[in-house]
């Protein structure tokens, strides 16, 4: 867990986001129990519901599951339809405006890929 939680956006996706962190970096792996509501809720000092919300968010996306009575756990996909999301959200949040830029700029295909090869050279 993240030692604080920060103003920049609402506790709850704080912590799903945190949780897919876990997940895609591989610290939390498919079939391993994650922390209950009640766990970020203590250790973060804030309201148990708040941490469900994040938590409820990942189950309905079919990232965690519920055993009634022992926990939340990843499910054996949760990785890939993370990354596949993760990947989604990156093409149209930072490929698409890069490219609307770099039309506007004059900027040619093979020039944009020059700049982003010349990234992996610095």
């Amino acid at each position: 867990m993240k030692p604080k939680l920060d103003e920049s956006k609402p506790i709850f996706l704080q912590i799903k986001e945190q949780l897919e962190d876990s997940i895609i970096t591989g610290a939390v792996n498919p079939g391993e129990r994650v922390p209950s509501t009640n766990e970020f809720a203590s250790y973060y000092k804030i309201n148990p519901a708040t941490a469900a919300k994040g938590i409820n968010e990942l189950v309905d996306e079919s990232i965690l599951y519920k055993r009634r009575g022992v926990g939340m756990f990843v499910t054996d996909d949760a990785k890939q339809l993370l990354i596949d999301k993760r990947k989604q959200s990156f093409y149209k949040n930072y490929v698409l405006p890069l490219k609307s830029e770099a039309k506007k700029l004059h900027i040619s295909q093979s020039e944009l890929e020059k700049m982003v090869e010349r990234l992996d050279e610095e």
